[in-house]
């Protein structure tokens, strides 16, 4: 199994080593925790589902991603125990990963969240996968701003798990980012971005309001509370 395992990770990094020639046509960036990525699995099988020119990844890639993260970035003492790791592919198929250290983001308004998911559906044009998701607390349910049938990136699947756990209906509302620009804030609920790099992003002034103490509020920051807590445990 280890030789398997040196196999992949030379192939890798040779391919690693020519990188800068190619052109970088997808990038995924996962939140790390004491030099580990929580939910890895859960961001492995999507990057598995991610597309390169309407192509699938290739199982080697996928594999040297996950064996790399786990056995060679667990053990480097010098990468950012709580930074962002950033993979990059390039439009051959080679890849690259760099760890950098993690900057929350500035603006956190409601038109600024819909803004970024508005980018991340243009990537997920292109390569099969939002790595960030506008949903909504709405009347005790959760809404997500995606097809039923979307594949959807890790963070996502960990907020429908909790969801589905507790028992909270999830709908599913393709147009909601419309709704969630354009409406006033009681007309669709709380909203908040479910992201592979940032957790679940509450809105300001949302975020800072806890004497809230409305449905919608609540069930927010239960994803919220959770996602930090999956983090603290990695530690």
């Amino acid at each position: 199994m280890r030789d398997e395992l040196n196999s992949v990770e030379r192939a890798a990094g040779e391919a690693a080593e020519t990188f800068e020639l190619g052109e970088p046509v997808l990038v995924c960036r996962w939140r790390m925790a004491s030099r580990r990525v929580p939910m890895l699995n859960r961001h492995i099988r999507a990057l598995s589902q991610r597309r390169i020119h309407g192509d699938p990844l290739t199982k080697n890639l996928v594999s040297w991603a996950k064996q790399h993260i786990e056995w060679a970035l667990a053990e480097d003492a010098s990468v950012d125990p709580d930074g962002v790791l950033m993979m990059v592919v390039d439009e051959q198929g080679r890849a690259a990963m760099s760890v950098g250290s993690y900057e929350p983001l500035a603006d956190r308004s409601t038109p600024a969240l819909s803004m970024r998911f508005a980018s991340a559906r243009r990537e997920a044009a292109a390569t099969g996968i939002a790595p960030e998701m506008l949903c909504c607390a709405r009347s005790g349910e959760l809404v997500v701003a995606a097809r039923e049938d979307e594949t959807l990136c890790g963070t996502m699947t960990f907020v429908r798990q909790l969801a589905e756990t507790r028992g909270v209906r999830v709908c599913f509302e393709p147009d909601l980012v419309n709704a969630v620009s354009d409406a006033p804030q009681a007309a669709f609920g709380l909203p908040f971005l479910a992201s592979d790099e940032h957790g679940i992003v509450m809105p300001e002034p949302f975020a800072r309001a806890a004497d809230d103490a409305s449905q919608d509020a609540a069930l927010a920051r239960f994803f919220a509370d959770s996602y930090e807590k999956l983090l603290a445990a990695t530690k």
